[in-house]
């Protein structure tokens, strides 16, 4: 695939960042886009490697990735583009907030750099919409059967997009006045603007998919009207329970839940007026983000787009190796040290911190007593219990703490409670081979079965699922 020896010939490049002192004052893009002819050497960097490990391994959708980035060396981008989407619905979203399992999968980076996958999908696609090859499209036959899907986020929003095209009447219905989901209103625009995500909504609208927003299951219509109207349901409503910290102090004015903290602020962003009396904002703030993953880095960088004094980032694990270790050896997603666009904005980590107590005055948060911990190994050399180093506390001034520590279960646990759904040992719905639940002709996707977990599963999720829904409704 590709040029035979490209990869020699040709070194990676990756797309530079906006400056810092410019990308800080608002809220477009951090990330510049490579040209054209950048993105045709880098194809021609993808090797004739016999066992594609970046799509048989590495990307959950199994993208075709050496064909199509065969056609893009070639100038062949029709043919590239009707690969990408055989077997990916969305991809304007991964290719921007996808961390690219596949460049961790790639033979290219064993003995050197990865092919830029992530980059050559990113063209693919906007050549696409660019190009006009991008239509609206109707299936070949209508089918007398309608689906319900119960939240817009990306499986809800995949499982339709599959539905539709195979004919089935799809009406999906979130709470949220816009879809999306997670896309529209928990990763901030300097990661996906908004009007990537419209112009997919816009395109599956204009296809025959219905969308009833600001529609909530189980206060503004109950299950029974749907079941009494659809053919089949299912749910995608992600996992929305966030996990807390329970420690003294918890009560004080001024601790928020990272997706309620990046909600406000793309409600903001759209011009949608706030579904909460408070005002949660970094303004002339001393900030603590608790959390080092994805939406930890999405708060850092919000943070201090919204003129925060400073902002701390607290992590319990401990701080990854510079370099893949032995504990997750190729073609495995590597645990290395990876810094965001926000830590170059000015925010150092802090690992292997616990955050003990909450300190305040007057009902208001004032600060953290933390410490520093120790991790006990197992014999993989896998970090498995933190304990605390004695002599080690500290305090950290803050006027505002965001809890961005990851998702427990799925939200909405009244709608899930009186449907009698099973529930795995994590808190998940249960589900069949076929994505039923416990319930007859109820459907789960994405997060809401499978746990918290990246855009790109609930796309491959929402993918299955459909694939379930189509069996059982006997197409």
């Amino acid at each position: 695939m590709g040029k035979a020896g490209g990869f020699l010939e040709f070194e990676r490049k990756d797309p530079a960042y906006r400056p810092v002192q410019e990308r800080i004052t608002d809220y477009r893009p951090v990330e510049l886009s490579l040209s054209q002819q950048e993105i045709i050497r880098q194809a021609a960097r993808c090797m004739d490697c016999g066992t594609p490990f970046c799509h048989s391994y590495g990307c959950p959708l199994f993208n075709i990735i050496p064909e199509f980035n065969d056609y893009v060396y070639r100038g062949k981008w029709q043919s590239a583009l009707d690969l990408l989407l055989s077997t990916n619905n969305f991809p304007e979203f991964t290719a921007r907030v996808c961390p690219a399992l596949c460049e961790a999968a790639c033979v290219a980076g064993i003995n050197g750099d990865p092919v830029t996958i992530r980059q050559i999908e990113l063209s693919i696609i906007e050549k696409g919409f660019e190009s006009g090859y991008i239509r609206p499209g109707q299936p070949i036959a209508r089918l007398d059967k309608s689906v319900a899907i119960v939240g817009a986020g990306p499986s809800g929003m995949t499982v339709a997009n599959e539905l539709n095209r195979a004919g089935f009447r799809v009406t999906v219905f979130d709470s949220a006045g816009c879809a999306g989901g997670i896309l529209r209103y928990g990763i901030p625009d300097f990661k996906l603007e908004k009007w990537v995500v419209q112009r997919r909504v816009s395109l599956m609208e204009e296809e025959g998919v219905a969308f009833e927003m600001g529609v909530e299951v189980g206060r503004d219509i109950s299950f029974h009207y749907l079941k009494n109207r659809f053919d089949a349901i299912c749910l995608a409503g992600g996992a929305r329970d966030p996990r807390d910290l329970n420690i003294k102090g918890r009560g004080l004015k001024g601790i928020h839940f990272a997706l309620d903290y990046l909600i406000q602020q793309n409600m903001r962003m759209a011009n949608e007026p706030l579904d909460s009396s408070e005002d949660i904002t970094a303004n002339k703030k001393v900030v603590v983000v608790i959390g080092g993953g994805d939406s930890g880095s999405d708060c850092l960088g919000t943070a201090i787009r919204q003129g925060a004094k400073k902002v701390y980032q607290l992590e319990i694990l401990p701080e990854p190796p510079i370099e893949r270790s032995s504990s997750t050896p190729w073609p495995m997603w590597p645990i290395i040290l990876r810094k965001t666009h926000a830590h170059e904005e000015g925010v150092k980590p802090r690992f292997s911190v616990i955050t003990k107590e909450f300190l305040g005055k007057e009902g208001k948060l004032t600060g953290l007593r933390c410490a520093e911990v120790e991790w006990k190994t197992d014999k993989q050399g896998r970090s498995t219990v933190p304990v605390e180093k004695p002599g080690t506390e500290f305090m950290v001034e803050a006027e505002m703490a965001i809890l961005a520590m990851g998702y427990l279960g799925p939200g909405n646990k009244e709608l899930v409670s009186s449907l009698g759904l099973g529930l795995d040992e994590r808190g998940n719905i249960k589900a069949d081979a076929q994505y039923m639940t416990n319930v007859p002709g109820l459907f789960v996707t994405g997060d809401m079965s499978q746990g918290q977990s990246l855009v790109v599963r609930a796309i491959a999720h929402g993918r299955k699922t459909a694939g379930g829904i189509i069996a059982y409704l006997g197409k």
